[in-house]
């Protein structure tokens, strides 16, 4: 009976080792796939947004076949900004002070169950050293936004903060709600050479945000503790590059200095969502759902 026990209690720890978290969405990137893929529906991500007036995600994305921690059977992609980078969400409301592309989670509808109860996201970045960041300006890399697009509730920011004091641009800094004060919640150095790899578990229900970090192919592990933040509101996410204007502006989202003839880039791979609700987190591809083709 006591031998059975002990069998049966390595058994069940056997098996919660050997558990892999449900996903939510997959948007990693088959090996299969290519650029013109992501003009049309692909189930991956949404073909018409956000990009720049009359451009193609097929001009803006190169599938390469570099590797970052999730991505096993996949392939990470590079995304590009440039001088026709200018979003147009109507006739009346264009986006001149920014230079935006974006990627968003084909499922992702706003309303959708990736923003209810409690989910860990997924994804890793990376520097493009041929077509650097301008740190001179504010990025934004991954951000939630909310349904009624009246704020962020987190953002990861990298380069020189608006309204800010920043002592090192070259910094990935974690933000809380923006409508909230924006807490900073996590940074590390935007090094060079690096792939840098997040999962921030987002409990919808508490209303807290926890981040997981790792570099290149080690596991994640946990770098903060479940803080408050008010994520609430539901919305999409974004993965890719909006770069804020410098100098005074009244409205910066039409107002304030780009320069021209930029090209940059950042890479972007190993985009999944998880769900937690029974404390399920991936923190190594062993561990993980893997992706299947599409």
């Amino acid at each position: 009976m006591f031998r059975s026990s002990i069998l049966s209690i390595l058994f069940g720890a056997l098996q919660a080792t050997a558990q892999t978290c449900q996903l939510q969405f997959d948007g990693r990137v088959s090996k299969n796939f290519t650029s013109e893929q992501f003009d049309v529906q692909n189930g991956l991500f949404d073909p018409d947004y956000v990009k720049g007036k009359g451009l193609k995600f097929s001009e803006l994305l190169e599938i390469t076949d570099e590797t970052t921690l999730f991505d096993v059977n996949s392939v990470p992609v590079f995304l590009t900004i440039n001088d026709s980078s200018i979003f147009a969400p109507s006739e009346t409301n264009v986006q001149n002070g920014f230079r935006r592309a974006e990627l968003l989670p084909a499922s992702n509808n706003g309303t959708d169950p990736s923003t209810i109860g409690v989910k860990t996201l997924h994804f890793s970045l990376a520097k493009d050293p041929a077509r650097p960041l301008n740190f001179s300006h504010e990025y934004q890399l991954v951000f939630l936004e909310s349904a009624d697009y009246s704020t962020n509730q987190f953002v990861l920011k990298t380069g020189t903060i608006l309204g800010g004091n920043t002592s090192e641009p070259d910094t990935l800094q974690v933000y809380g709600n923006v409508n909230k004060g924006a807490p900073l919640l996590f940074q590390a150095p935007f090094s060079e050479s690096v792939v840098h790899n997040f999962a921030l578990k987002l409990d919808f229900d508490a209303l807290t945000t926890q981040v997981y970090y790792s570099q290149d192919d080690e596991p994640l592990k946990q770098v903060t503790e479940a803080t408050p933040n008010d994520i609430s509101g539901q919305g999409q996410f974004h993965f890719g590059i909006l770069k804020k204007p410098t100098g005074p502006a009244e409205d910066i989202t039409r107002e304030g200095y780009q320069p021209s003839g930029i090209e940059e880039a950042i890479l972007y791979g190993g985009i999944f969502q998880e769900d937690s609700a029974d404390g399920c987190i991936s923190l190594s591809p062993e561990t993980a759902c893997q992706h299947k083709d599409h």
